[in-house]
């Protein structure tokens, strides 16, 4: 169910590849590969699992040249819009600018004015957008000793310098981030800067931490920000497997009514009321129905007390009861299940009900 509870603020619209990022666009969702960019084969295969599991955007880190080299071949055989993760030396971004649809930039290391300009040079040329990445850890010297430590404040001085410079290009094809691993300066930062800048946003929390603390840290800052209207593209920063950043993403915008992709689990937390391992049902569920794209929500209940309530909301629903449960179809009670087969049955009845709603838009496609 799409909702338009939040307000989302109105920024410019930039074309990463094929993907509109700002405006009113869909907030996209992007990972970086974690392979080494010279094994060409293994980082073609994450790109396609990433984009799989419903990437929009990936970025790629481009080191050196050799990587570079790496990099072109590797855009000529995936078909999602890649970003060049370029640190340190600016001549790798002119190197790649001609074949990467989005160059990323750390202004506090990539160098003086001059270099900035010939990168922005190359992507007035080429017709591609940058991503301006200012990072707590990689202030610019003079910040860091005027600051003392990395704040807002800083983050956002770092950012408007740079601004500065590609307004004085006339250079409007960029989007900006403003990272730190602290959830307070994070949202700080990209508080203040929404409100000087209208350009997109690109969320995250860097350097967030392992699977479960990174999960939790994201999801507070990243989801804070979003439901201010704050935001136009996101990346969750784990120490994880990309493809868990893809499905972190996924289950923040669908939290808030924001996108939605695959199977939504409404779940009970279990209690002694249940009459079937809902905690086993949903996790054997959830990973049978990875494949599945389409927009679909299932509740799994293990009792009476708020199961038909639920499973009246949903496209599919599991209420339990003795001696058997019982299944919900667009809200309406269908039949009795057993325990002895309820994941199959589950899974069944979403794949029919997936089936049939793609016939129906089918025909609708074709009454128009």
């Amino acid at each position: 169910m799409k909702t338009n509870w939040i307000k989302r603020k109105k920024t410019k619209t930039i074309y990463v590849g094929n993907v509109p990022v700002g405006g009113n666009n869909p907030i996209s969702v992007q990972s970086m590969t974690n392979t080494d960019t010279c094994d060409v084969v293994s980082t073609i295969n994450q790109i396609n699992d990433l984009k799989k599991a419903g990437a929009d955007i990936v970025r790629v880190s481009v080191p050196g040249f050799d990587e570079a080299k790496a990099f072109k071949e590797i855009k000529n055989a995936v078909n999602i819009p890649l970003v060049a993760d370029i640190h340190f030396d600016y001549k790798i971004a002119l190197e790649v600018a001609d074949t990467a649809d989005c160059l990323r930039i750390n202004p506090g290391n990539i160098g003086k004015e001059d270099r900035v300009q010939e990168v922005i040079n190359a992507a007035l040329d080429n017709n591609v957008p940058i991503r301006v990445g200012v990072n707590a850890g990689s202030l610019e010297k003079d910040l860091q000793k005027k600051y003392g430590e990395p704040n807002a404040d800083a983050l956002v001085e770092s950012a408007l310098r740079h601004v500065e410079i590609l307004d004085k290009y006339n250079f409007e094809n960029y989007k900006m981030s403003l990272k730190a691993s602290n959830i307070e300066m994070t949202v700080e930062a990209y508080r203040k800067i929404s409100k000087v800048i209208d350009q997109p946003l690109h969320l995250g929390i860097t350097e967030a931490g392992s699977y479960r603390a990174g999960t939790v840290k994201s999801s507070i800052g990243v989801g804070m920000l979003l439901t201010e209207g704050i935001g136009d593209t996101i990346r969750i920063s784990l120490a994880s497997d990309p493809i868990d950043e893809i499905k972190i993403g996924w289950d923040i915008l669908k939290s808030l009514n924001i996108r939605s992709r695959g199977v939504k689990i409404v779940a009970c937390p279990s209690c002694s009321r249940q009459n079937f391992n809902v905690i086993k049902v949903v996790n054997d569920l959830e990973q049978r129905l990875e494949d599945i794209s389409d927009d679909i929500e299932v509740a799994i209940i293990g009792c009476y007390v708020n199961g038909p309530g639920e499973s009246k909301a949903a496209d599919i629903g599991l209420t339990g009861a003795s001696p058997s449960n019982l299944l919900y179809i667009d809200g309406s009670p269908n039949k009795k299940i057993k325990n002895d087969n309820l994941v199959d049955e589950l899974e069944k009845q979403v794949r029919i009900k997936i089936e049939d709603n793609r016939i129906k838009s089918d025909k609708i496609i074709l009454r128009s």
